[in-house]
């Protein structure tokens, strides 16, 4: 309510007389701000216990240290990257804050007195959708993504698609063993989702 106030006190509506349809605006506007703004908390929830791996897309920037910062770096297919002084670095498995330790503990003292370094997830790696969906093939990840979001995202279930005979492949799983999912199932970078045949 707090936040509602203060979008209220920051348009100045707030204790201004205005007529209903007015009120109602205004009140429409707040919540999708309100909305706005819960999705931003969730997506940062979800960038902080996200692991890096091969192929997630970073932007690293060391404030005020041009040639240290990078608006747009791939990992390699081991899950590493290179950095001026101090060479190969290995991301995968860590958290975008881990990261940023790791650099600022290099950095500090040899190199800079005291870094400001920021990481953030420019791009996230792929998953992977086959069988019978209409556009097979890998696809970016995005938080909060569910199986129902990945079959869209593939272009839809063709008319022979069982919708009940769907497995995923976790990329954590060292047996790579596929598993049973429903619709509502999450979806996680790296998984391969594999659509089934219905049989009538």
């Amino acid at each position: 309510m707090n936040r509602f106030a203060d979008l209220l006190r920051a348009t100045g509506l707030l204790g201004a007389r205005m007529s209903g349809a007015s009120t109602m605006k205004t009140f429409v506007i707040c919540l999708l701000l309100l909305a706005f703004d819960a999705l931003a908390a969730d997506a940062l929830a979800a960038d902080a216990q996200y692991q890096l791996d091969a192929g997630d897309v970073i932007t690293i920037r060391v404030f005020g240290e041009e040639d240290l910062t990078f608006e747009q770096l791939q990992l390699t297919n081991a899950g590493t990257f290179s950095f001026p002084f101090l060479g190969e670095i290995r991301a995968g498995g860590k958290t975008a804050a881990e990261l940023e330790a790791i650099l600022v503990a290099g950095l500090k003292g040899d190199y800079l007195v005291d870094p400001k370094v920021s990481i953030s997830i420019l791009e996230y790696r792929q998953f992977f959708v086959n069988g019978e969906v209409n556009s097979p093939g890998g696809y970016r990840f995005q938080p909060g993504l569910t199986l129902r979001k990945a079959v869209a995202l593939a272009g839809g279930f063709t008319e022979r698609a069982s919708k009940t005979k769907i497995t995923i492949i976790h990329e954590g799983d060292p047996d790579r063993m596929p598993v049973r999912a429903s619709l509502d199932s999450p979806i996680k970078p790296g998984d391969i989702i594999t659509i089934e045949q219905s049989f009538f």
